[in-house]
Parts: C-alpha cells; sequence; structure tokens
C-alpha cells in the first residue's frame, strides 16, 4: 500500500497511520494502523509532531488490512502513565544537561510538560497518583513534573487562565532546576545534611532563578515565582525569608504544590503518605506559612468527594462516603463496608482516608 508524509496541519480524521509513530520514546505513541482521530491530533500537537505517514487515498487499504487491524489498539492513545513515564525521562535527559553546563531550553521544558498539563485539567483525580508513579531513586525528576501538574491544577481551580496556567506549570517544572548546581554528593546524600551541605541546598532557588532570569518565553512573574518558592508567610523560608506582603500568589501556588507532592512520595529516609492526611497537615501544622486560598483551592480538589465514593481507611477497612461536611471535607462520615456501622472521621481523628478505591 502507498504511504504519504502530511503536515499535521493538513491531516484529516478518519485517516490511518502507516507507520508506528516515536516521539523520543522507546515505545510508539501511536500504532501501525492507528485511525486518527480528533484526540489524535491534540496528541500530534502536545509531542510537537510535525508530519505523519498515512496510507494513501485511493489505495485498496479497507480490503487489504482486515477489521480487527483498522480498529486502533487500546495502545493507540497514550496513557497518562505513559506519557508521564515519558516526561520525566526527557526532564532526566534535561537535567544532565544542565549539570553539564547546558542552558535551560524553554522550548523543550514546555514540551515536556504540556501533553501532561492538557491532561490533568481534564481530569484532575490523576494527581492522586503522582505519589505511586514515584521512586526514592529518581524522585527528584519526578518531583519536578510533578509539582508542574500539582501547581497547574490549582491554578485552574483558583480561576486562572489557561496561558497563566500553563505558565505556572513551567514555572513549577523549573523551580527545582538550580538543584543541578548542587553537587550530587549533598543532593542525593542518603543521612542527615550538615549546617553547611543545608546552606548551598538554601542556594538552589538562586541557582534557579539564574537559570531562567533571561529567558524571554517564561514570564517575569514566574521567574520570581521560581526564586521565592520556597518562601513562607510567617518568614521561616529561603532564601531571602521573606514575609506576607512581598512573597507572589504564583511563588505560594508553587509552594503549595511542592510540599504535597514532597510530603506524599516515598522518600530514601521517610515512607510516603495518604494525600488526605497531608493535607491536613499543611492545613493545620503548617498553619501560617501558605496562602489559606491556595490551600483551600487544594484541600477541595483532594477532598472532592462525591456521595458513594469508595474508600480504605487508615485501619485498612473500606468503606462509602454518606456524608461531607464542608467545614471539614476531608473527614466525611464512612459507612463501613463490612459491619455497616457509621464512621464519623470528625470524630475519630486518630483515622484518615488512606486512599480511593477506583478498582473495585
Amino acid at each position: 500500500m502507498e504511504t504519504i508524509h502530511v503536515p499535521i496541519s493538513e491531516l484529516r480524521v478518519g485517516k490511518v497511520i502507516s507507520e508506528d509513530i516515536f516521539a523520543n520514546t522507546q515505545y510508539p505513541i501511536i500504532f501501525k494502523n492507528t485511525i486518527i482521530s480528533h484526540e489524535h491530533l491534540q496528541v500530534f500537537f502536545a509531542f510537537n509532531i510535525s508530519r505523519v505517514s498515512v496510507y494513501k487515498d485511493g489505495t485498496d487499504h479497507q480490503s487489504e488490512v482486515n477489521d480487527t487491524e483498522l480498529v486502533a489498539p487500546p495502545e493507540a492513545v497514550p496513557t497518562f502513565k505513559r506519557v508521564y513515564d515519558n516526561s520525566v525521562e526527557q526532564f532526566k535527559k534535561e537535567f544532565k544537561n544542565w549539570e553539564a553546563g547546558a542552558k535551560v531550553d524553554i522550548a523543550k521544558a514546555r514540551s515536556i510538560i504540556l501533553p501532561l498539563v492538557e491532561m490533568v485539567l481534564e481530569d484532575r483525580t490523576i494527581i492522586f497518583d503522582l505519589n505511586e508513579y514515584s521512586n526514592p531513586k529518581d524522585y527528584l525528576y519526578h518531583h519536578c513534573v510533578a509539582t508542574a501538574l500539582i501547581s497547574a491544577v490549582i491554578a485552574q481551580k483558583l480561576g486562572y487562565d489557561r496561558g497563566t496556567t500553563i505558565q505556572v506549570a513551567i514555572g513549577g517544572l523549573l523551580a527545582d532546576c538550580g538543584m543541578a548546581k548542587i553537587h550530587p554528593r549533598i543532593r542525593d546524600k542518603k543521612t542527615t545534611l550538615t549546617e553547611k551541605e543545608f546552606d548551598e541546598i538554601y542556594k538552589h532557588p538562586t541557582y534557579s532563578y539564574n537559570m531562567v532570569k533571561d529567558l524571554t518565553i517564561l514570564k517575569d512573574t514566574m521567574k520570581e515565582a521560581i526564586y521565592q518558592h520556597h518562601e513562607r508567610l510567617n518568614g521561616s523560608g529561603y532564601p531571602k525569608a521573606e514575609k506576607i506582603a512581598n512573597i507572589s500568589m504564583f511563588a505560594q501556588i508553587i509552594a503549595v504544590a511542592d510540599v504535597f507532592h514532597a510530603m506524599t512520595c516515598e522518600r530514601v529516609y521517610r515512607a510516603k503518605q495518604s494525600s488526605f492526611k497531608v493535607i491536613e497537615m499543611i492545613n493545620e501544622s503548617e498553619f501560617g506559612k501558605f496562602d489559606i486560598k491556595v490551600v483551600r483551592a487544594l484541600i477541595d480538589i483532594v477532598a472532592d468527594l462525591p456521595i458513594g465514593t469508595i474508600v480504605e481507611l487508615s485501619n485498612l477497612e473500606r468503606g462509602e462516603v454518606m456524608f461531607v461536611n464542608k467545614f471539614a471535607p476531608t473527614r466525611p462520615l464512612i459507612k463501613l463496608c463490612l459491619s455497616g456501622e457509621i464512621f464519623d472521621l470528625g470524630k475519630n481523628r486518630t483515622f484518615y482516608i488512606s486512599r480511593i478505591i477506583t478498582n473495585l
């Protein structure tokens, strides 16, 4: 069968891909014999693919390829996990380049994170699984990508437009790029850091800012947010111990996203924790450090539990959400599956929701 190379701008829904399509990935992001849909066009755009090979009109393709081959396989539209893993690998390569002295390629950074941002803005519940994808060995790369995505979801929840939301995501992705300038001996140390080593870690927002300050595509407000993402409203942060009036809202968004992901992930020195437990800790024990509007936005995202949602509690019992108190959304009334007992998490604060059960 004859094939032709078609620019994406001229590609039509219904055409059939004639070759596996890769995007600096180990596996195809779209497979041969896939029938192109509107979703595929978005994937091409997200991965900056300019041309694809399709079967030429007028060939006997329909008769030569059986019906099962013409049906797009389940893997044809990449799952979030596949796109996420690819993005983390791409980011890791960029980070290694920065370690070697390369400058930040903002276009590359945007292409790494944009496909994932599009997905999480369509389905915010994806962020609940980000800590499951991370691992202690490659934590830093996972953390940068995840911080970008959580920042985007918070920005969207706060009502920012799509352009600003994408900028916030890029800011979140690059907030820790300055860690590339920290010696791996310090950055990857598994034991307690010395005071001198902590002092070096505290310089990474400054290193990050210096790496992005001349990027014309990145807004100055995002460069400031990158510099300030470890500042805290009560003056306990770094690098300048700024207080409320001097810390930007975008810095606060990235800060909350950064802390939320860090606390929910498994680290070399700490086990991962429940998203519900972490959001309570940010809201209560970390009170005064973060903008309450940003924290409330994240609470609304994490604790958006429709009646009937099945959850697992910290004691491993499962139950169904019966009622959500708007003043304590992370602590709803739960009807336990085994006993039928109504369990009030608001009164039983020893327990908490450990996870949402999505596959029964």
